[in-house]
């Protein structure tokens, strides 16, 4: 059977849908590109926007007209909390709530999961390093759900409560994709900072970074959005370790205390403010992105106003910056005083603008530096060589021609010109 996989919204998301790859991989089945010649879809939706929900039914339908003829597995946040909407689309031969994710491939397939044997992998082997199964960062899924109750988050409603996965289990997995030829660990989770709270390790995520430093051999470890509360005690010290990638997403949502109170968010200006300050005397050249919902529920034009001075004194590398989306079943979408599409628009262009000259001032300081780069894949070619893409330890994505394929590959460059157009750094 040949199967297509896709997924939307976060990287827990694409974490399953790659594990979901390799146990196709190990029953048989080929993992295809090319969504005409599928027997089967498999896609991992999202619901943390009314946008994303849009998306992932876009997706079904574009797949469906692409090949009518392959069956369309759907699973994820939006098949969890509308399985019926997503039932009644054309092509959708099954629905997968998120609690019975880990079984969507013995499900659909018919078959049993088995881990191969070292003998017996192969086959796997070769699909990930023909490209087949993903790329050089391995997104491993450490932890799902949350025990917060964030007032616009609908991932508690889809995912449930915190569950943490057992440390060797990852330390295994971490491995095996060493041995497979990825070079990063890009560590996932609902809320990845609550790792080994249920399990009563209230520490859990610090030693569990330790482990893998200890005990694999993996290039890079980056550890993927990081909630800025319940952070362990001496968590930044494991980056004295130069194996961990420079870059931290730590979600602010908005940069006001009476916002983050309607949020019921466990952070403050000023807690926020501490834990950047942490990082960054614990960690050199690091880059810190963070997300940001203009437009809640009750944000006057006085507390935006605060949010956007907070996030400008934060200097932020990158923001991802989302217009308030009422979710069903939250907290939030009951609240008074929802805002205009017109005024969510204004603010998003504002910071639209902080958020370019502050990526701007962020990178331009490494003009000129030489710094480790991770080299992904190529985007073609000129009569000068290949154009290899990639990103530095602190995840400036950056461009390079050069007479060979780097892909797989981590090398030193030299960071030349920033491209703000395409968002690259070039090197020569």
């Amino acid at each position: 059977m040949k199967v297509h996989l896709r997924a939307l919204g976060c990287r827990l998301n694409q974490s399953e849908i790659d594990s979901m790859a390799r146990q196709f991989a190990s029953q048989g089945h080929h993992i295809t590109e090319n969504a005409e010649d599928a027997d089967l879809f498999v896609i991992n939706t999202c619901a943390v926007t009314q946008e994303a929900t849009r998306s992932s039914r876009q997706l079904v339908y574009r797949l469906h007209r692409t090949n009518n003829a392959a069956e369309i597995a759907v699973t994820g946040c939006y098949a969890h909390i509308a399985p019926d909407e997503i039932r009644e689309m054309n092509g959708v031969s099954s629905v997968i709530d998120n609690f019975d994710k880990a079984s969507l491939v013995s499900i659909v397939s018919g078959e049993p999961i088995a881990a191969p044997e070292l003998h017996d992998r192969e086959p796997i082997q070769r699909q990930v390093l023909t490209g087949a199964l993903g790329r050089t960062r391995a997104f491993i899924k450490v932890q799902d759900g949350c025990d917060r109750l964030c007032s616009f988050c609908v991932t508690r409603v889809a995912r449930g409560k915190g569950r943490s996965r057992d440390l060797r289990e990852i330390v295994a997995e971490v491995q095996e994709m060493s041995d497979l030829g990825y070079r990063e660990a890009v560590l996932t989770g609902v809320h990845l900072g609550s790792y080994g709270h249920d399990l009563d390790q209230p520490d859990g995520l610090y030693w569990l970074v330790k482990a893998l430093l200890d005990d694999t051999d993996i290039a890079r470890i980056r550890v993927s959005s990081l909630e800025p509360w319940g952070i362990p005690e001496n968590f930044f010290a494991l980056w004295d370790d130069p194996r961990m990638g420079k870059h931290l997403h730590l979600p602010l949502q908005s940069g006001c205390d009476a916002t983050l109170r309607r949020m019921i968010r466990r952070t403050s200006q000023r807690e926020f403010r501490s834990v950047v300050e942490q990082a960054r005397s614990h960690i050199p050249d690091l880059s810190i992105t963070t997300d940001v919902i203009v437009g809640f529920p009750g944000e006057t034009d006085a507390e935006f106003d605060i949010s956007l001075c907070f996030i400008e004194e934060m200097q932020f590398a990158g923001m991802h910056i989302f217009r308030y989306s009422a979710r069903p079943d939250t907290a939030a979408a009951r609240l008074p005083n929802h805002v205009s599409e017109d005024i969510k628009k204004r603010r998003s262009d504002d910071l639209q603008a902080i958020h370019a000259r502050d990526e701007r001032r962020f990178v331009d300081q490494f003009v000129g530096s030489k710094r480790s780069v991770l080299w992904e894949a190529i985007s073609g070619a000129t009569d000068a060589g290949y154009i290899n893409n990639g990103y530095t330890d602190n995840f400036i994505r950056v461009r390079a021609v050069a007479p060979q394929v780097l892909t797989d590959q981590i090398t030193e460059a030299r960071l030349v010109a920033w491209d703000q157009v395409s968002g690259v750094m070039l090197t020569g």
